[in-house]
């Protein structure tokens, strides 16, 4: 199969990509689509999809959900310590009632 020059440029208006005659002139799109094809081809029937060419497995842990024991740490953090005492951050009021 083989582009025009038309035919390309108006692929790359498509796509919004902006090539100069003289890079038009150096590009050999019908290699690529041939290529393609020869792949296109190949039987693949019986072959099961594969998601991730590493075939290597994460490792997983129990999912519990816990507070990390760590809220006086957290709570020393606060820049206005008045609601420390109460377990809580105290932040300046956003809205009048």
């Amino acid at each position: 199969m083989t582009f025009s020059k038309q035919q390309l440029q108006k692929f790359a208006n498509l796509i919004r990509i902006e090539i100069s005659d003289e890079q038009l002139a150096e590009m050999n799109i019908d290699s690529v689509l041939e290529w393609l094809d020869k792949l296109q081809k190949i039987d693949t029937r019986g072959v099961e999809p594969m998601l991730n060419p590493a075939e290597h497995a994460l490792p997983r842990r129990a999912d519990t959900v816990t507070d990390g024991n760590i809220r006086d740490a957290v709570l020393a953090n606060a820049p206005d310590k008045s609601g420390v005492s109460r377990g809580y951050f105290a932040v300046p009021k956003v809205m009048d009632e």
